[in-house]
This record gives C-alpha cells, sequence and structure tokens, in this order.
C-alpha cells in the first residue's frame, strides 16, 4: 500500500462555474477533480512537471462521473482523490461532499496510463518511477 493514499482540497464554486440552471455545469466537476488529482500526485512528488522530467507522459485514457447532487455557487465542498490502482495503470477515485452536512454530492475516477516520451509506446505495466514515489516498490 502506498505511503500516501489519499488526499483532499476544498473549493467553494465561483459564479462563473454555474450553468443557466444555477448549478454548477457539468465539465467543471472534471476540472474539481483535477485540481484535487495534482494535489494528491503533489504529496508524492510526482505531478506533471515531475512526470515529464522522468519521461513518460500520463495521458487520462478513462473517466467517470456519477453526479448524485447539484452543486451550487457559494457552496463549499471537499474534494478527495485517492490511489486505488498503480501497477498497470494509474487509476484515481474522487468523491465530492458538502463541507458543512458531509452529504455526497459526486463521485468517479479517472484512468491513465504511462507513456514513453522518448518512443511513444504506452507502457503496460507502471514505471519504477511511479512505485518509488508512491512507495511500493518492490
Amino acid at each position: 500500500m502506498p505511503r500516501i493514499l489519499s488526499h483532499e482540497i476544498t473549493l467553494t464554486p465561483a459564479f462563473h462555474d454555474l450553468d443557466p440552471m444555477n448549478v454548477v455545469w457539468h465539465g467543471n466537476y472534471l476540472r474539481y477533480f483535477e485540481l484535487a488529482r495534482c494535489a494528491l500526485l503533489q504529496q508524492i512528488d510526482y505531478d506533471y512537471p515531475q512526470m515529464s522530467v522522468s519521461g513518460y507522459a500520463w495521458p487520462i485514457v478513462d473517466v467517470r462521473v456519477k453526479y448524485v447532487r447539484p452543486l451550487r455557487y457559494g457552496q463549499p465542498v471537499i474534494v478527495r482523490a485517492t490511489f486505488a490502482e498503480w501497477e498497470n495503470r494509474l487509476r484515481i477515485d474522487y468523491e465530492m461532499r458538502d463541507a458543512l452536512s458531509g452529504a455526497r454530492l459526486t463521485k468517479g475516477y479517472s484512468i491513465q496510463v504511462a507513456v514513453d516520451m522518448a518512443t511513444q509506446e504506452m507502457q503496460y505495466v507502471s514505471p519504477p518511477v511511479l512505485l518509488q514515489r508512491l512507495g511500493v516498490e518492490p
């Protein structure tokens, strides 16, 4: 198990994040997921700049969002990102909760795969650098 499994951020949706129905536009949830994902990756010192230096790109190849309750302007929200898989791909699970009541608002996941930047080939196992940063190297 990695030494850091999850990380939380707190955010408050801005007015410009709303759709015409006065709830957060569905596409912004992915942006909130990304903010939490980057904060999680920073905790293991393997955010996107470090990925690039290590010689790997990590494109997202799959993403899922399950909208449970609407998110509204000014509503304080906790977004938790959690490492769920890391051996052959990087799967990060997300959960958004109302910061005051704890009610679940949204959940989802993203899947990323390592691509060797020199050869542009997808890697079918996670490179050692990710396992080292997670603290799970064999």
